[in-house]
């Protein structure tokens, strides 16, 4: 038997609860921007994130509400986003605090920085991946902001990278879930995809 929950009668913040809890993982798009005046960095973990488009390579996050990432966003035009490695867990939920925009999340928690290559927006010098992004364009829905980059630069640790490719047991993504739960990647399951010509002839226990 299922729970019936409608949208409309279940009010927004009980169904975005539900919603939180149901589609996971989530990644985390840790995302650094600087101030229209370029004084004051802001870095901030979002976990509505995933890649939008291959070629351009394109990713996108949505901020749930106007926060000093979108402003920032909005204003400059650029930002980066810094992969959230599980070593970092209690540095990421800490730069979720909501600080005054005036307060600099890198100097507020303790996060060491480092210069990016192509745009303004510091790099979290101790995340494997950093991906620079210039502004591709936002849209609005409801109460939330769809923001879409482009990704103009990659910068990989190469403690991570095994024959010249990421390794999943070297990055060590974090993920969010639902109500304050966190997860780790746990097991990985290697599976390549079946192509149609090879339909046919799969071993009977697929």
């Amino acid at each position: 038997m299922r729970v019936d929950h409608d949208p409309a009668s279940l009010g927004a913040g009980a169904f975005y609860r539900l919603l939180t809890a149901v589609v996971v993982p989530r990644p985390i798009a840790w995302v650094s921007t600087l101030a229209a005046d370029g004084t004051t960095a802001n870095l901030a973990p979002h976990s509505f994130f995933t890649v939008a488009c291959a070629d351009p390579p394109i990713v996108q996050f949505t901020s749930v509400g106007r926060k000093d990432s979108l402003r920032n966003i909005e204003a400059t035009g650029e930002f980066v986003v810094n992969l959230a490695p599980e070593p970092l867990l209690e540095q990421i939920n800490a730069s979720a605090t909501d600080f005054p925009a005036e307060v600099d999340e890198f100097d507020a928690v303790g996060i060491e920085r480092e210069s990016s290559l192509r745009v303004k927006p510091p790099r979290v010098a101790a995340s494997p991946v950093a991906l620079e992004c210039r502004l591709h364009s936002t849209l609005g829905i409801g109460n939330s902001t769809l923001v879409l980059g482009e990704v103009v630069h990659a910068a990989v640790h190469e403690e991570v990278l095994v024959d010249g490719h990421p390794d999943i047991r070297r990055l060590r993504p974090l993920a969010r879930l639902g109500r304050n739960e966190w997860s780790t990647i746990g097991e990985i399951h290697d599976l390549a995809r079946i192509a149609h010509r090879d339909w046919g002839v799969r071993p009977p226990s697929a």
